[in-house]
């Protein structure tokens, strides 16, 4: 496996760990083997909160589930589970924009799959985690391993 220090995981996918979805045995299994902070970006952060408020706002969480999630993710940041990366956004967006022209028409990815995956190369990281295999192979053309969390 990748050192931590080169894993970039799809905020997507790490909502899995809040939420109940298909995939968060998956997604809890993998992340307990992992013992080092993950790296979460500004916008990653974003994600994961809006995450959980759509699900709440879909009826899929009460109010006290939601709550809970969002007392859950800020204890992950408080407590060293995530941190927080700081990104050069002119640079990621110039690649994305790049990967997009590259990528897009043929893979089908969305714009949030092209922007992690630019966010992921402008970090320096050569690992990407997630669940989505529009991004899997946008992330694969970029020249990064993909990384799919089984039981």
């Amino acid at each position: 496996m990748a050192t931590v220090k080169k894993l970039y995981v799809d905020p997507s996918a790490l909502l899995k760990l809040y939420l109940h979805e298909p995939e968060s045995r998956a997604m809890t299994t993998w992340r307990s083997r992992i013992t080092a902070p993950l790296m979460v970006t500004h916008h990653g952060r974003v994600e994961l909160g809006n995450g959980i408020a759509l699900a709440a706002h879909r009826g899929y969480l009460s109010e006290p589930a939601y709550l809970a999630a969002l007392a859950a993710l800020d204890d992950d940041f408080a407590s060293g589970r995530y941190c927080q990366a700081d990104l050069l956004w002119r640079s990621a967006l110039k690649l994305a924009g790049e990967l997009s022209r590259a990528h897009s028409r043929t893979l089908g990815t969305r714009s949030l799959d092209v922007l992690h995956v630019a966010s992921a190369l402008e970090l320096g990281q050569t690992h990407f985690v997630t669940f989505d295999h529009r991004q899997s192979a946008l992330a694969l053309a970029a020249g990064m391993k993909v990384i799919t969390p089984t039981i």
